[in-house]
């Protein structure tokens, strides 16, 4: 699949029941952008609905999180509340609550998260789509 934002290729991943409340619109399945991180709700019309697989998908089972940059975690315990997180930044006022719990599911599950944002501003093969280095100046002071 290709971003509606830039073009780029995306990744799909499940989201986990805990995590369903942060997703876009509540999807069980989203896209996430490779070059401008964009994440968004994933069409399901080609996911079975018993399964919640995409049945028109060649990826593997575990989402190519490394695709994204060698500065992104790839265990989907890190990655996916990562990924989640990247997408609330567009407003921290309003997503402030979810961003606080998704960044600690981050470091709960073994990876800091405001050096993985980080590098990825360093990252000269990522664009994202929001300021995402004054934002991570942001989280580091909304988290400590």
């Amino acid at each position: 699949m290709t971003c509606t934002t830039c073009g780029a290729r995306t990744i799909s991943f499940s989201v986990p029941p805990a995590f369903l409340e942060y997703a876009p619109d509540g999807a069980s399945m989203v896209t996430f952008c490779t070059h401008c991180l964009a994440l968004e709700s994933e069409d399901t019309t080609s996911v079975d609905s018993e399964t919640g697989v995409d049945v028109e998908s060649e990826e593997d089972e575990i989402p190519a999180f490394g695709r994204v940059s060698d500065s992104f975690p790839t265990d989907p315990d890190q990655a996916i509340p990562l990924a989640l997180t990247i997408g609330h930044c567009s407003s921290l006022a309003t997503n402030r609550e979810a961003i606080e719990s998704l960044l600690r599911d981050v470091e709960r599950a073994g990876t800091d998260p405001l050096l993985a944002l980080e590098r990825l501003t360093d990252d000269p093969t990522v664009d994202p789509a929001i300021d995402l280095e004054r934002r991570a100046h942001q989280l580091e002071q909304l988290l400590y």
